[in-house]
Parts: C-alpha cells; structure tokens; sequence
C-alpha cells in the first residue's frame, strides 16, 4: 500500500490528511475526518446522499476517487453551510417546510441546493426539480415537493425577499399546538449533518471493535450445502473470527408467532447462518470479523461452499404445483389460507350465472424493494450495565428484544435494544434478522463489541420485499352498475420464510374491494413459500396486492357498462349501514364527502386530458379506491410513561420508533395535547424514546397505529399525573410539593384494544370479523401522458383525498401522504426486486427520481374526528399506499386503451399492448394463475372442514 499526503480546502480551513490515492473515496477521507454529515448511501454515486461541492461543482463524492483530486482543491460539505447556532436559510426552510423526515438524503439536497442558488438565486420550482435530477439527488421519504417548497422558500430570503423569521412555523401565544406543523425535534441535527446514523455510530466506537460482514455465496436460490470452506479466509490478515451457525448458541432463528389457525408452519423457517440448505440468493452462510472492515471483506472472499443444486421455485406460481418439492420440511409450500364468505357465500357462482355483467381477469402485482437510501448497520456490545446491547433500524424493540434472545440464548431481560437515527425502512426494519445477527457475532467472539454492516447491493439480496400477488377474480354487476357479488383467489408469495406470512393473509381478505358495498363475497387468499426474497412487512402491508385486482375490475366494468369509472364508483361507496367484506361496519363513512371532494378534481383533469391529447402523446385520467386498518388487532397495546422532574419539565418516555414518519413530533403533539389543562408549552417536553432500558413498549411502528395507540394511552398517563398534581383548591403541586407529600412523580399508563368489546379476529372458516377500531380513507386521482413512440408513461398530475381523522401535525400526514404516493408511482411503472442481479441497487430496481414525480401534487384533507381517540385523530401512513398505483394504471388504459394486467408498467408492457391495438388485436384480460388447488373445490373443503 502507498500512501499520499494531501491538503485540501475543506469548508474554509486547509486540512492535511494521509490517503490511500488508489482506493480511497473522496467520501470516505472527509468521513474520516469526522465530517460524517456527508452520507454514504447505494455507494455506487446513484443516491445523492454523498453530495459535495468540489472546485465549485455538485459531485457524488463516494465514487470518486482521491488519485482523481487535486491538492488544494476546495471542499463544501454540509457543516460548512451552517452549523445548529447558525443556520443557513436552506436548513431553516427543511425545517420548517416538512422537508426532513428520515432525513438521510437531507444533507446531501441541502449541498446541491446550495450549489443551484449559487448559480441560480431565482429559479423556478421546474429549474429546481431539473435541478436535483442532473445530480441524481435521490429521496424515498418525501415524494420532493416538500423538499421543492424548502429551496423556494429559502431562495426568497437569500434574495432579501423576506426575512428567514417569515419562513419559520409560527407558534400560538393560546399554547394550541395539536394540528400545527410543529418542527420535528430531531430536524436540526439531520439538517446540519451531526446527526449519527449507524455507519456514523460504526466510524465513530472506541478502539477493539470488530468489524463484521456477512457472506453471501449468492451462487443459488435452492440448494444443499455440503460444506463450508472457512480455512483461508482464517489465515487473512486481522481476522478475528469467521462464524458459522456453529458458533450459534441459541436457536439461530427468530421467534415464531402463529397467527391464523389455518396456518400449516410449525416452526420459524428463517435460519440466520445457513445449516444445511440455501433457501434463497441472499443467504448467509458466515460472518467474518475482523479489526478493520476492510480486512473482514478481504476474508470474506475467500469463504467457500460445496453445494448440490435442488429446485429453484422463483414464485408462487412454480411453488404451488402438485409435483413441487417441499422448500421447509415442517409444511408444504402453499401453507396458510384465509376464506372470505359473506351474503351468498358458497352460492356466489349461482349469482355470477344469472348476473347481467360479469367481469374477470388474473392480475400480478410485483415483488417490490423498499428501498431506503441508507442500507443497515447494526452494532452489539455488552453494555456496562450487564446488557447485551443492540443498536439497530428497530420499529418494533420489544419484539426485537424477543428475536435476539431466541436466536442467541441470552435471557430477554438480559437484552437491551436501542434505535439508531434511523434512514427509513418502510417495514422491513420489524424483522430482527440483522439485529440478531450482530448479537450472534458479539457472542461468538469471545464477548468483543462489533459493528456489523452490510454493502447495498448484499442488503438488497438478504433483506425483505413487499410480497407478490397473483389473483384471479371477477365481479358481477346490475344494468344500473350496483355491485351484485365477487370472487377471488389471491395467492400471496412469501418468499424463502414464512414469519408474517399468515397474518398477511388476513390484508386481502379485509381490502378486496374496500370501500364498496359488497353484498355478496366468495375469497380465498392463500400464502405459499418460494426460493425468492422473503416477504415482510411494507408500508400499506397487504392492502396493494388487494387493490390490484379489485380496482382493475371496477374500471373493466366501467368500461363494459360505458359508465363513467368516478360515477360507478360513487354508485356503490358504503353508506351507513352498509357492511363491509368482513361483514361489520365501516365505523365511519366519509366515502360520500371524500368523492363529493375530489369530483371538481376529476372533472378538471379529465377536461384537460381531452384538450391535451395527442397521438404521440397520450393523455388520460385515472381514479382508485384505497384505505387501511388501525392498529394491529385484537392483542395490540401501547404503554408510555409522563415524569414531572425537578426542573418543572415533563418527560415522555415511549419506544414510538422514528422510521422517517416523525415518532418524535406525533409524541411531542400527543403529550402537548395531553398536558394541555396544566399550560405547557414546547419548551417543557423532554422525550426519551427507542430505548428499552428506559422506555415501555409503545408497540411497533406498523399499521399506521401508533399516533391513534399513543394519542389514547398519553392522554391516561398525563391524566394520572395531573390529578396527583392536583390540589384540593384546584391549582397545581410542584415537584418538591409532590416528594414532600410522599405523591409519586411518574405515571406508566397501558392501553389494551382487547379492552374494546367490538373487536374480534377474522373467522377461519368465513373472514367475518373486526379486529381493528378504526380505518383510513383515501381516494386517488392519476393523471398520465403515454409516449406512443416509446411507451414510457410519466405521471403528470396526481390528487390524493383522504380522511385520517383530525390531524396531529399537518406536515408530518402530508409527508407521509407525498412520500407514500411517490412510491405509488414506483410500483405502478418501475419498481421490481425479481432479477436479483439486475435489481439489486436503487437504480437498477426502479426507484423514482424527481422528475418521474409530478410536482402538481395536490393533498385535500377530509376530517371525520374519530369517537375513540381522545384527540379525534387515526391513523395516516398506510392509506397513502394502499391504492394508489392503480390509478396510475387505470390512467394509462384511460390514456391509450393498454391495461397492464401485471405490474410494473414498463414501456415495453405498455408498447406491446398498443403495437396490438394499432394491428387490431382485441386483448382479452387474461385468466391463468394456478393458485395450488381449484378455488371451488378448496372452499367446499374448508366449509367442511371448519377450524
């Protein structure tokens, strides 16, 4: 190795460094210097995140390599544009504009807008978008237009417009916070680059740490291991420990929870470290640890294995035929089910005989990666408090405290879980594998600390998809458009293992065909293992795989009856007193109001589609139906604790997991709100959240549960404390009042749902049921041009209008609302994770950027307070990507007459439909998925063999 001393201009000052010219990054030498508000995303110069500005320009700097810089060059980074005491418009104006939210890409964006305004103090918002698509500035959270509204904002303040005070959230003198845009607590250090994501916690441990890296063989989806060659990789200089599942103690597995009583599993199939078989491309079979990460990578190559091919089964539909081997021993590849019967039931075929109008179709919906800028990085110790301690991308701790301890051995209460800063997961962060695994190799190295990490092309392989669908299914209507019944058969594919496998099932089973009135239902959804990428929780969980069949059908009949889509569906929205599929009420019914709302939307866009029409560019209007369940059911809890200290301020203390989604403000808001007959103000709110040494178990951060479970159990707490706080006369004790009268400080407050008597689990045998106390609302409106030359669809306009109860900070629902969208728009036209070579980056697997994001992007609120939340809030990730790809795909049949019957669509898809139109092909929908049995004779069986 030859080394190179170099001096640089970083942020104003020279800096003198020592490098390595040939291998290091100009990313990874300012790291070193600590500078770590410079992130390091895809690692390959596709994400951003990395952005600086050398010599005067926007590079990616994690590609490029120091022997291609020259001495005293010049260096921005984002601590050179403003520090936490003083701040640069731009930083104010992410704050202030709802711009931050997991905030790994933010000090990247931050950079490059630097870099237009210095080039361009007065630019457009479409100078602004070209802006950040030249310099492949990559967000997942946002959706960009908060992002867009952040650089104009502040642009006008750097021109002298305004002052930056004008661009600031301002607060009421009347202390009334809940519904306000309040700054997200953690925001300022994501705008300035101090705050520590995992791979700054790695960089920044104490010497002794050892540096773990997986192997992945990635030689075969399906296979016998005959044996594993560890012995050079344990010569390679600095090399610790090369850990197999036999250094294990533990089970080596998570932890198995059966949900559904037609669930086939008797055991966790997710082995950690391989033990005898491959299951899918991304196992792992060791672990290397080592001084450095780059002697642990070194040695990592030298892992081997001998293996025997077996199958491979890449989906659903190759895993469920009769003459497939089994993948798990303990039961066969389709291996849970959940029927839907309600009205006619088992005599739905008899009503499709006699109905005016039927239409049918089989629809797939894709395999689709998360996809969040930063990968994963985990670090486990023993803490000197006597706790394995496992610092993680947890949303879901207490169930991670669970998992670690099944796989180690090691006592849950002897397990700590702490949340790192978090960029994003979406839902694949409630698996525990990663955390585990970290835990696994601190153990098996004689008790060492280790910081375990991952590249982003190894994460794309090991980490969990949104599960693909295949449906059939078809619908029957009257002459006047009313819904007479449905029947589907989805089958959901769930990859190498099966944790959550059966509880998605229940997903289909509740939103096939929500929010319409359905008199008649006969469904069947089934989930099968295959040799593919595991399936895990994502944001909309089961609720997209449903609404790619059931709002295709609805715009078929449209289009068979010649009925306007938005007029048929108004037609058979729920009313009150109208049931659900599950046979229960909708608990409020905000459908009319919400159609009433976007009517003068669809209109106008449709109006506009047939002005701008051309035939080399298609323009069409697209609607869909979507919405969402709140809270995970009939066992879900939440409990958080309320401190009066010393000082006179309130502790909060709760693991409400901050994912991107704003963990922190929805706590701030709730407990505002909470405390409000005692007159606190922002200032008097300490949080101490994602911790379990310190904090009770808030539940997980799915289900779009936690601001309605956290609303409900702060409110308990804050009241305990305010009537021990209370004097007789009314007015309020201090904290040395309280210890001097013997009256406790502290008050833990649980909210349990099975406390509310109109829950129950979905029946086994028919679906009826009501697990969750509220639902979400949203209506989608796409509007799309077809390039007919190319068929490459750009979505041009898009309208969402919703209803998630009254709102707890508007900036955090439209974030989530423009960022759920944005991946809408994804798994309609790009997204994929099948071809584990060609997806296995954010580019690669069809990420969105700016430009395939319209920046006409309109986010209408309608407000129903809910009865059981004492602040009238729900729910508000989900809904937002629950539906809303198919009204991107209604519009491009809308637009040029090509339904794409199997996600994404690509240009190809789209160019072949309308290469066979132009030669006068009549495409028929097709009818071919073979779900594992005949969906008649499996729904006789299950009403004959009721569970």
């Amino acid at each position: 190795m030859k080394l190179r001393k170099m001096t640089l201009n970083i942020n104003g000052a020279d800096r003198m460094f020592i490098c390595d010219p040939e291998k290091d990054s100009l990313a990874a030498v300012i790291r070193r210097l600590g500078l770590t508000g410079t992130k390091v995303g895809c690692g390959t110069g596709v994400c951003g995140s990395c952005s600086m500005i050398l010599n005067g320009k926007v590079i990616r700097s994690c590609t490029k390599k120091m022997k291609t810089v020259e001495e005293y060059s010049t260096i921005l980074t984002i601590e050179g544009i403003g520090t936490p005491n003083h701040l640069h418009p731009l930083q104010v104006a992410f704050m202030n504009r709802g711009a931050v939210q997991c905030g790994f890409c933010s000090p990247g964006f931050i950079v490059s807008a630097y870099a237009l305004l210095q080039e361009n103090p007065d630019p457009t918002r479409e100078e602004v978008r070209d802006w950040f698509q030249k310099n492949r500035n990559i967000c997942r959270c946002t959706g960009y237009k908060q992002i867009v509204d952040a650089v104009m904002a502040a642009a006008k303040v750097m021109r002298g417009e305004c002052d930056i005070e004008d661009i600031k959230v301002k607060l009421p003198e009347n202390k009334e916070y809940y519904g306000l845009p309040l700054v997200r607590p953690a925001a300022l250090a994501k705008v300035c680059g101090v705050c520590d994501y995992g791979d700054d916690i790695e960089l920044k441990m104490p010497d002794g740490v050892l540096h773990v890296v997986m192997v992945q063989p990635k030689v075969a989806h399906h296979a016998k291991i005959l044996k594993i060659h560890t012995e050079e990789a344990e010569k390679m200089p600095g090399v610790y420990k090369v850990i197999t599942h036999k250094d294990v103690k533990g089970s080596n597995r998570l932890n198995f929870f059966q949900f559904s009583p037609r669930c086939l599993a008797t055991e966790q199939t997710h082995i950690l470290l391989a033990e005898e078989k491959i299951f899918n491309y991304g196992d792992i079979v060791a672990l290397v640890a080592a001084d450095t990460k780059d002697h642990a990578r070194e040695a990592a190559a030298k892992v081997t294995i001998d293996f025997e091919p077996l199958p491979e089964y890449l989906n659903y539909l190759e895993a469920a035929m009769p003459d497939a081997m089994r993948i798990h021993d303990d039961h066969p590849n389709v291996w849970s089910e959940q029927p839907t019967v309600k009205g006619a039931g088992h005599d739905t075929p008899e009503l499709f005989d006699k109905a005016p109008h039927v239409v049918e179709g089989s629809f797939y919906s894709t395999r689709e990666p998360h996809m969040p800028i930063e990968g994963d990085t985990v670090q486990a110790y023993w803490g000197d408090d006597g706790f394995l301690t496992v610092h993680c991308k947890a949303m879901c701790i207490y169930a991670n405290i669970g998992d670690i301890a099944e796989a180690t051995g090691v006592p849950a209460e002897k397990v700590r879980v702490v949340q790192n800063p978090t960029g994003a997961t979406f839902g694949w962060g409630i698996a525990g594998a990663t955390y585990s695994l970290a835990a696994i190799a601190c153990l098996a190295c004689d008790d060492m600390p280790v910081a375990f990490s991952m590249t982003y092309s190894e994460f794309m392989a090991f980490s969990g998809k949104r599960a693909p669908s295949y449906t059939n299914a078809r619908l029957a209507c009257d002459n006047d458009g009313k819904i007479i019944a449905t029947e589907w058969d989805c089958g959901l594919d769930h990859g190498a293992y099966n944790e959550l496998g059966d509880d998605l099932t229940w997903r289909p089973a509740r939103f096939m065909f929500f929010p319409y009135h359905v008199p008649n239902a006969l469904g069947l959804t089934r989930v099968a293992c295959s040799n593919h990428a595991y399936g895990t929780a994502y944001r909309g969980y089961g609720s997209p795989q449903a609404y790619t069949a059931s709002e295709s059908l609805m715009d078929m009949m449209a289009e068979k009856l010649g009925i306007d889509p938005f007029e048929l569906r108004w037609r058979n929205i729920a009313r009150p007193g109208d049931l659900n599929i599950n046979s229960f009420p909708f608990v409020d019914y905000p459908m009319e109001k919400i159609m009433e709302t976007m009517k003068p939307y669809y209109e106008k866009a449709v109006a506009k589609a047939k002005a701008e029409d051309t035939p080399q560019k298609r323009r069409g209007v697209g609607i869909a139906w979507g919405g969402y369940n709140v809270t995970e059911g009939t066992a879900d809890q939440c409990t958080v604790a309320i401190e009066l200290r010393e000082d006179g301020k309130f502790v909060k203390y709760d693991t409400w997991q901050d994912q991107g989604q704003g963990g922190d403000v929805g706590s701030l808001q709730n407990t505002l709100e909470a405390l409000k007959p005692l007159g606190v103000s922002i200032d008097d709110i300490v949080l101490i959240q994602n911790d379990s040494k310190h904090c009770p178990d808030s539940g997980s951060t799915a289900s779009s549960r936690q601001h309605y479970m956290n609303g409900k159990t702060s409110k308990m707490a804050a009241d305990m404390l305010i009537n021990a706080m209370t004097k007789p006369d009314g007015t309020f004790r201090t904290y040395s009042e309280m210890v001097a009268e013997g009256i406790p400080t502290k008050y833990e407050a649980q909210y349990l749902n099975p406390s509310d008597p109109d829950l129950c689990d979905l029946d086994p045998n028919t679906g009826v049921g009501n697990p969750t106390p509220d639902y979400t609302y949203a209506m989608f409106l796409a509007e799309v041009e077809v390039n007919t030359t190319t068929g490459k669809t750009t979505v041009i306009g898009y309208t969402c209008v919703d209803d998630v109860g009254v709102i707890g900070n508007i900036d955090s629902v439209n974030g989530q609302a423009y960022g759920g969208l944005s991946h809408c728009i994804g798994f309609a036209l790009s997204e994929n994770y099948d071809d584990v070579k060609k997806h296995n980056n954010i580019l690669g697997a069809g990420i969105p950027a700016i430009k395939d994001i319209p920046d006409d992007f309109n986010i209408v609120h309608v407000v129903t307070p809910r009865a059981k939340n004492p602040f009238g809030s729900s729910g508000a990730s989900e809904a937002f990507q629950s539906a809303g790809h198919m009204a991107v795909i209604n519009a491009i049949n809308n637009a040029c007459g090509v339904r794409i019957y199997e996600l994404p669509a690509s240009p190809d898809k789209v160019k072949a439909g309308l290469d066979a139109i132009s030669k006068g092909e009549k495409i028929e929908p097709p009818k071919k998925y073979f779900l594992g049995s005949d969906f008649y004779e499996e729904m006789e069986y299950i009403k004959n063999n009721p569970v």
